[in-house]
This record gives structure tokens, sequence and C-alpha cells, in this order.
């Protein structure tokens, strides 16, 4: 997708503001799934979350997901496909079993409210039925748009073009949506059991027990070990293990593009799989990991922004180029009117407008495919 920019949108160096913002994006990802894993590894053995384990678990999944990226790829897509089918019979079963024993009805899970405090609701803005829907929006949509992205990454060498799209649909859905759903069903008949679990085991009071069910990726992991047992954790393991390969992939990826367009440096891909888990651990310091979670906002809007520009230039300012006979047709070093059209549409989404329409890519995607061929034929006038 970085290389792809570079013809569509951004130009050489220019796409060097997609590779960055992309790879900081899925190097966070990799923290957070890294960070979900350890708090599952602390819950299953019952260890204190201390400095030594920090460092040895840490230590042990960035050496897995750099051999497994480097050496491993194709034993990771063998295995995942099996795993896949076991965590989704495993994943069926959990849902079935904890509304079942829950007392809820299927109704009653499928429209419960905000499980947090009011307080909080209120600070993310999420307090209101419109503004709940909205904050879920803006912070789905960056991984939506990532997700895209690693999509035509992975897909480059597909049959067909359909099949990407096909693929990069049913991800989303299944992340997005199904996922979604699935994760609050589970969480919301299961808080129950959940909170007695914390109550008997952890020996916590109600109250910090009902405070721990809530917190992420504590509850995640805790809530898959509680209901799935010992398979459901042993496919967690898989089905996290596969989703960190290919985020160090599409990290190694990013970072390549990156010292690529602005140095021409090409040092090997296995450097750069290795840098992505270095930062991805520097991230899992003091309060770093927190600022990622409250800036998804801002990634989701400037991926948005990146497809909007890239769809406008490959199937508008493209399309009129070849129509009227220009096919030798230059790759700028700097594409300014993407640089120019991401900045506008990024502050008028994000800063303006956020305020009359709070789902940002609303805004952010028609200003993207409107302005830039706008600014790109402007342009392209004054260089002839």
């Amino acid at each position: 997708s970085s290389f792809t920019s570079r013809a569509h949108g951004f130009g050489v160096r220019g796409s060097a503001v997609l590779a960055l913002v992309f790879g900081f994006m899925i190097i966070g990802f990799l923290a957070v799934e890294n960070a979900l894993l350890y708090k599952g590894f602390l819950f299953y053995l019952g260890l204190p979350d201390t400095v030594g384990s920090r460092i040895i678990i840490y230590g042990i999944l960035t050496i897995a997901w750099i051999l497994l990226t480097a050496y491993g790829f194709n034993l990771v897509a063998k295995v995942s496909s099996i795993a896949l089918i076991g965590f989704l019979l495993v994943l069926l079963y959990m849902i079935i079993d904890v509304i079942a024993t829950s007392g809820q009805s299927w109704s009653s899970v499928l429209s419960f409210g905000a499980q947090l405090p009011p307080e909080a609701l209120k600070s993310m803005g999420a307090d209101t039925d419109a503004g709940k829907f909205a904050f879920a929006v803006n912070v789905l949509i960056g991984s939506a748009g990532a997700l895209a992205l690693v999509d035509a990454d992975l897909g480059r060498y597909a049959r067909k073009s359909s099949d990407i799209g096909i693929a990069a649909l049913l991800g989303n859905v299944a992340m997005d949506i199904v996922m979604l759903a699935v994760g609050g069903m589970v969480m919301y008949a299961g808080m129950g059991q959940i909170v007695e679990y914390h109550v008997t085991v952890g020996h916590l009071t109600h109250e910090a027990a009902q405070a721990l069910a809530l917190q992420s990726p504590d509850s995640i992991a805790a809530a898959f070990i509680i209901f799935g047992g010992i398979i459901g954790t042993i496919l967690m393991i898989f089905a996290q293990s596969k989703a960190q390969v290919l985020n160090t992939y599409s990290a190694s990826l990013s970072l390549t593009s990156l010292f690529d367009a602005l140095f021409s440096w090409r040092p090997g891909r296995l450097l750069f799989v290795i840098l992505a888990n270095l930062i991805a651990c520097v991230m899992l310091v003091g309060s770093i990991l927190d600022w990622f979670n409250s800036f998804l906002t801002v990634l989701g809007v400037l991926t948005t922004c990146f497809a909007g520009i890239m769809i406008a230039d490959y199937f508008i300012v493209k399309r009129i180029q070849r129509s009227r006979g220009e096919t030798d047709l230059d790759v700028p070093n700097i594409n300014w009117a993407g640089i120019i059209t991401l900045i506008v549409a990024f502050v008028l989404a994000h800063y303006v407008l956020n305020t009359y329409i709070s789902i940002e890519f609303f805004t952010s995607l028609p200003i993207c495919i409107i302005l830039y061929p706008i600014l790109r034929f402007a342009t392209m006038k004054k260089a002839a």
C-alpha cells in the first residue's frame, strides 16, 4: 500500500507520510496485542505484574514474533487455518454456554446499554446515544482502515483485484461487527461469573472485582480463559500469534517503505522485523500505550484520508489523463496535491467540523475525493 501511494496520490518521497502513520498504527496494534497476551499469561499462571514477569514474557513474545515472521510465515499460515476453525467452534460454545448459564435472554444480551460508569462515558463524549455511536465508529474506523491497507499488501499477488475487495469486506465485517457483537454479548452475559471468579479466586471485594472485569485487555483475556478453559487459552494464543505475525509483517513493510522513500536505504526485511518489535516493546513502557489508544480516532481519520486520496487519483485523475491520451504518467517526487488534501481534510474533519459531524470520516472521505482531483490538475497545469 505504501508503494501504491507513490504512484497514486503522494509521490516517491511523499509516500513516507503514509508509511510513517501506518507503521505507527500497526506497531501500536502489535504492542496492544502483546499486552493482551501478557495479561492472559499473568491471569492463567497466577503471576504478579512485576518487572521480571514483563521482561521474561515480553521477551519471549518478541523473539517468537521475529522468528515466526522471518522464518515461519508458511507454517503460521497452515496452522492458523486449522486453529481458526477450532477458535470459532470454541467461541460458539462460549456464547451459548455463557448466555444459558447466566439466565439472560437472547434479546437482553443483544440490547444492553453501556457498562462503563457515567463519568467515564462523559469523558469520552459518549454520554448520549448519538455520542456513543459516534465514539464507537470513530474508534473502529481506524482498525478498519488499517485492515483494508493490510489487505492491499497481503493480496497484491491475488489473481483478481475483486478477490482483495471480498477479503477486505469479510475481514472488516468479522472484526468490526461480528467479533464486536460477540465480545459484548459474552462480557455482558458473563459479567456475573467473571466478578464471582475474581472474588472467589482472587479474594477481591465485589467492587474491586467489578472494576477489574471492565478493564481491557485484562477483561478480554480473563473472559476467554474462564469460559474457554485450557482449549480456549491455547486457541487464543494461536489466534493472537497469527495476528502478531501479520502485524509484524505489515509493520516491517511500512518501515521498509519509509526508509526507502526518505533515504533510499534497503538493508533487508529482517532488520525492520526486529526494529518493529523493539519499538512495540518501547511503547509498552509507561503510559505510551494509553496515549496510543487515545490516538486511534486520529489514526482512523488519517487512514480514511489516505484511502480517499488514492481512490481519487486512481479512479478519477488517472482515468481522465488516459482519456486525454496521456500515457507517460510520471510519478512526482512529492505530490503536493495529495499532501495538501491530507492536511485540509484532517483539520476540517477532526478540528473544525467535528462538532457538526461527529463521525469524522464522513467528512474526511468526501473532502479528499472532491478536493484532490482539483488540486492535482491545478498543480499539473502549473508545472506544464
